[in-house]
């Protein structure tokens, strides 16, 4: 019987893990760390004495291999988020406050009424969107649309650095186009904004373990890969620490770690080689009456607030500009932001930091020229992560995608 190794139990590993076992092929997977979920991952935090997440991880409705991933391990109801698409945002230097209410179906006939766009847009402005859709591989996203004015300043900048974690204006306009493709094209529906309930962990982990364990697959801890054995075109063994796993015919491997680990491990594999940080903040109070699920600041530098039962949430993407300051600093600087917005008092609550250096690749047409497909030249040997040629930035659901398209790739190269 053909075995599935997974090395890494991220999203990505876990994806391609339960794919495989819902297609009936024994699966093991092999984690460095002592937990799953990389870096989406929840834990207990004593500062806040409360379970969080590392960061505010959206996705949206539209997104179908998160849905295809939640329904096979039973979480589909797994996110919540609003039933129309609605997008909050506060402008800290102007004092306004706006609302985006895209309407459900693909025929944007929102961006005509005033009180739907941009505050400050017209309809035509939205038209240079459609030169994002066919953009090719080496174009920046200011080689394509104004990156100045209001539609830019109040909801694509902040928009498409979220997405992609890196400077808008020199980002992939390609990568960008397959975001708007997804989901701006299709209509609200398929960019209702949506959050794991009650963590990242209890929507995305837990119940992908548990189904794995109910299919007789396994997972292994605190294993860290140390070495690939090539043999001709295939992977011959797989060494860890204290065991040295022989690798049969029928074997299939999904290497599933990130970029500068695998290039380690994999002879000559091309990787993204520039990174991009992300902090994010998390402050134990409660929310005042009527706050916004989820807040975009404009001229701030909190740039998305999120609200929870008891805690306030503040995710700053494209970091790299403040994430090497003192941790109080920054919990003080995004603080100030917070009550400024929600009208909060601005003495500062308990608080806790979280810093990811290398939270994705920088979303930019030379990156993204340097990943690699889920192939390799071994026959036996497939990648999977939101690094890989998924034709989507870092995100969540590229991650699951990739897990997804490795496990069909491993399925489809079964002996006959």
């Amino acid at each position: 019987m053909t075995r599935l190794f997974v090395i890494g139990g991220g999203l990505a590993g876990l994806s391609a893990a339960v794919a495989a076992a819902s297609e009936g092929l024994e699966t093991i997977v092999y984690e460095a760390a002592g937990q799953a979920g990389g870096r989406c991952r929840s834990y207990y935090d004593p500062a806040l004495d409360g379970v969080i997440d590392n960061g505010n991880h959206l996705v949206l409705s539209g997104n179908s291999s998160v849905a295809c991933y939640l329904k096979i391990i039973g979480a589909k109801n797994a996110l919540v988020g609003p039933g129309l698409a609605e997008f909050d945002f506060a402008d800290l230097a102007s004092g306004a406050h706006w609302t985006l209410r895209p309407n459900e179906g693909p025929l944007p006939w929102w961006i005509f009424a005033q009180d739907r766009r941009v505050p400050g847009t017209t309809a035509l402005d939205y038209a240079a969107l459609a030169g994002l859709l066919a953009a090719g591989p080496n174009a920046c996203i200011e080689d394509l649309i104004p990156t100045h004015g209001a539609l830019w300043e109040r909801m694509l900048r902040p928009v498409l650095l979220a997405i992609m974690n890196t400077d808008p204006a020199k980002a992939s306009a390609r990568l960008a186009g397959a975001v708007l493709k997804e989901t701006l094209a299709k209509g609200g529906r398929a960019y209702r904004p949506r959050i794991a309930h009650p963590t990242l962990a209890a929507a995305f982990v837990e119940p992908a373990l548990a189904y794995l364990t109910a299919q007789s697959g396994m997972i292994h801890f605190g294993q860290r890969l140390r070495r690939i054995v090539f043999e001709g075109d295939r992977v011959a063994a797989l060494e860890f620490p204290e065991n040295r796993i022989a690798i049969t015919s029928e074997d299939r491997i999904v290497l599933a770690l990130p970029p500068w680990v695998a290039r380690d491990l994999v002879p000559e594999l091309s990787v993204p080689t520039e990174f991009r940080s992300i902090v994010n903040a998390h402050f134990k109070t409660t929310a005042p009456d009527g706050a916004p699920a989820m807040l975009g600041l404009i001229n701030s530098a909190a740039e998305w607030v999120f609200t929870f039962p008891g805690r306030i949430s503040v995710t700053v993407s494209a970091a790299d500009g403040i994430v090497d300051r003192d941790r109080e600093d920054l919990a003080q600087l995004l603080w100030a932001d917070v009550a400024k917005a929600l009208n909060l008092p601005l003495q500062l609550p308990i608080w806790q930091i979280v810093k990811e250096k290398r939270a994705t690749f920088a979303a930019t047409p030379e990156q993204n020229a340097l990943r690699p497909g889920p192939k390799t030249v071994w026959k036996n040997l497939t990648l999977a992560g939101d690094w890989i040629q998924t034709g989507l930035p870092a995100t969540i659901e590229g991650a699951l995608r990739s897990g997804q398209t490795a496990a069909r790739l491993a399925c489809a190269s079964q002996p006959v």
